[in-house]
């Protein structure tokens, strides 16, 4: 969809629903390519469909700014980047053909270089969109000195919708680094935390990180993947340095063909490694688990991955683990989500870590600010509203 007419027309057809959904009572589920459907507590609702709403609006690789129309398809936009040598430096997952800009916003997830880089709330600088009243609110803009005060879309980034439907993003994007080198690491896992702790600390081109038990592997064993991105000249120094820390404890490191690790590292970002497409079992659930980067390894008896340099805990586990898991992590300071199952949830368990009553207050009065009629995905982010 192009045009200034078109715009108009489809904003005032959405404008005209979401006023009268307001006025029956009637929920809508706001959806762009339905790739995050499986994220959440719940779908209900009339679909509102964002998908013909497509379209990039200005791009100036210059400036380092895109705008894109919130149904644009993700692969497009990172297409057009890369033509110019550019990217979404965050790595935000598909997790489908069909992923589009709107939902990247709406779910704020991140892929391996979130730690080291930043998240996608980062790199918003403006959003425009419909609220619960079918107004049209704009907020940023498509420079940093236009983000001033109370930073309001940036509330969009993990929102999923419950705040507004999304009609224009205006992103940060970056310029490719000009080099990159993946090292293969053999070490247990908190042999691997520590030396990610150490090297967090000095000045290493550290990008990304992933560590993993491979079962498939004769004998099995525990492999740390680090990915060195920036400067030519940083990353030939850092690679002899770091391959030297990792024999110094007690393990090896090889580096890996860039073509292979590259296929690698966007497999992690989309959830198809090995780890997370073979569940060890049918009432296995996949569980996310954020946490400080220095939490020690978790001692559990459930299969485990780890990325963002030790903040982020994958596992797979029982439903009837959430106790165990969510006091665990409350424990380090962090929170446990449960990300999808291989069979059916429990209805009645909550997805995300229950807030605690301010932090709830705060998230409801918002709702009531921008959705006052409680129209746009009920019950997507709480079995309560």
């Amino acid at each position: 969809m192009t045009g200034m007419n078109a715009d108009t027309d489809f904003t005032t057809s959405m404008a005209d629903r979401i006023r009268a959904a307001a006025d029956a009572g009637r929920p809508l589920r706001i959806r762009g390519g339905g790739s995050k459907d499986f994220y959440g507590q719940a779908l209900e609702g009339e679909v509102l469909d964002m998908s013909p709403f497509t379209g990039v609006i200005s791009y100036e690789p210059s400036e380092l700014v895109v705008t894109v129309r919130g149904g644009t398809p993700l692969a497009e936009l990172e297409n057009l980047l890369a033509a110019h040598r550019q990217c979404l430096p965050f790595e935000p997952p598909h997790f489908g053909p069909h992923a589009t800009v709107g939902g990247m916003v709406a779910s704020g997830l991140n892929g391996p270089a979130r730690a080291s880089v930043g998240a996608v709330r980062d790199y918003l600088l403006g959003v425009v969109l419909l609220n619960g009243r079918g107004e049209r609110l704009t907020f940023g803009g498509q420079v940093m000195k236009n983000v001033a005060g109370y930073d309001v879309s940036r509330l969009m980034a993990g929102a999923f919708g419950t705040l507004g439907v999304l009609l224009e993003v205006s992103l940060k994007v970056l310029p490719v680094a000009p080099a990159e080198a993946t090292l293969m690491c053999s070490l247990p896992q908190q042999a691997a935390l520590d030396l990610l702790h150490r090297w967090g600390g000095q000045p290493l081109p550290l990008n990304a990180s992933c560590w993993v038990h491979d079962d498939t592997s004769a004998p099995m064993q525990d492999f740390l993947f680090v990915r060195l991105r920036g400067a030519q000249a940083a990353v030939e120094a850092a690679r002899p340095r770091m391959v030297a820390d990792v024999q110094a404890a007690g393990g090896s490191a090889v580096p890996m063909d860039n073509a292979q690790a590259g296929a690698d590292w966007n497999a992690c970002r989309e959830q198809t490694l090995p780890f997370f497409a073979q569940p060890p079992s049918p009432d296995a659930c996949l569980w996310r688990l954020s946490v400080p980067q220095t939490t020690p390894a978790f001692e559990l008896p459930f299969a485990q991955l780890i990325e963002w340099h030790g903040g982020l805990r994958w596992l797979w586990a029982p439903a009837s683990a959430a106790g165990r898991l969510r006091e665990l992590a409350g424990q380090s300071g962090g929170h446990a989500t449960l990300f999808r199952c291989a069979g059916q949830a429990p209805a009645d368990l909550p997805v995300f870590s229950p807030l605690s009553p301010v932090q709830a207050r705060v998230q409801q009065a918002l709702k009531m600010q921008f959705d006052p009629a409680g129209v746009f995905n009920p019950r997507r982010m709480s079995s309560d509203w």
